[in-house]
């Protein structure tokens, strides 16, 4: 192992969580402009009662405010993961370091959370066309719902994205993992973290729909509380649209969450290895001078 590689095993995880939370910032903004329209579309899909037209202008309607809201979410969450990854895989043996991915994953889900919540409901409110800028719909979702209107499902939105952040990162780690000892035999390149990260995204996007379309409801009812809650939403969906409903949306989510897995996976590790090894770098300089 060379010097530099050597100065990246070691850095302490203050510095992981850093370089995570640069990686992590970057990578979610580029997932986001990139895909932004198919969640839009998505976003109509989910939120139309019946078999009604899905009106396809305006698709980057939110993008802007959006952004605002995912830089940081996307940093905040995996600068919270990785620290308590590190230290679950420590703690449980090779065997049951799953239960260390689901485990972090889930952590950084919920600290990531206090900001992604309002900005899911301003992005979602925009998307269905209820507003028609980020500030409106900021000032006028707590004018008329009060400050917990931007809070509007969060029981929703931690219902399907905990066991949605679990998820994909455990499968993404363990796919990684078990490649790399079954075949590569060293660090994985991007492509091949991308098309990991884009299985992993694909899977669990399919298996957490339903949980969106009930996230997706609560969201842009605003005032009119049609839902009393998650159960009253899962109950009304099925009596009036019947159980297909709750699948609503899922073919332009899977290809979203597909495609932004690879995009988000590759640029993260890319991302996190040039920091690393610039970090390594000014380190063996700093030892030379």
């Amino acid at each position: 192992m060379g010097p530099i590689a050597l100065a990246i095993e070691r850095r302490s995880s203050s510095e992981a969580s850093a370089e995570g939370v640069i990686a992590g910032g970057t990578a979610g903004v580029v997932v986001e402009t990139a895909l932004y329209p198919i969640d839009t579309i998505k976003t109509r899909l989910q939120a139309a009662h019946g078999g009604g037209k899905i009106n396809l202008k305006g698709l980057y309607s939110g993008l802007a405010g959006n952004l605002a809201g995912v830089l940081p979410a996307s940093a905040l969450f995996v600068g919270v993961y990785e620290p308590p990854k590190q230290k679950l895989l420590k703690i449980f043996p090779e065997n049951l370091s799953a239960i260390a991915h689901s485990t972090a994953g889930a952590i950084g889900g919920i600290a990531a959370s206090l900001i992604r919540v309002p900005t899911e409901v301003v992005k979602q409110r925009m998307q269905t066309r209820q507003f028609t800028s980020a500030p409106d719909a900021v000032r006028l979702i707590i004018a008329k719902e009060g400050f917990k209107g931007l809070y509007a499902g969060y029981g929703s939105f931690l219902l399907r994205d905990l066991p949605f952040d679990a998820i994909q990162f455990c499968i993404y780690e363990q796919l990684r993992l078990g490649y790399k000892k079954a075949q590569a035999r060293r660090d994985l390149t991007d492509p091949e973290n991308a098309i990991i990260g884009a299985f992993a995204g694909a899977l669990t996007g399919a298996i957490t729909t339903p949980l969106d379309v009930i996230k997706t409801r609560l969201m842009v009812q605003g005032s009119a509380n049609q839902y009393k809650g998650i159960f009253d939403c899962v109950q009304t969906i099925i009596r009036e649209e019947g159980p297909p409903a709750l699948l609503k949306g899922i073919e332009p989510r899977v290809i979203r969450i597909a495609i932004g897995g690879s995009i988000f996976f590759g640029v993260l590790e890319s991302t996190k290895r040039l920091l690393a090894q610039r970090h390594a770098t000014v380190h063996q300089n700093s030892k030379c001078d």
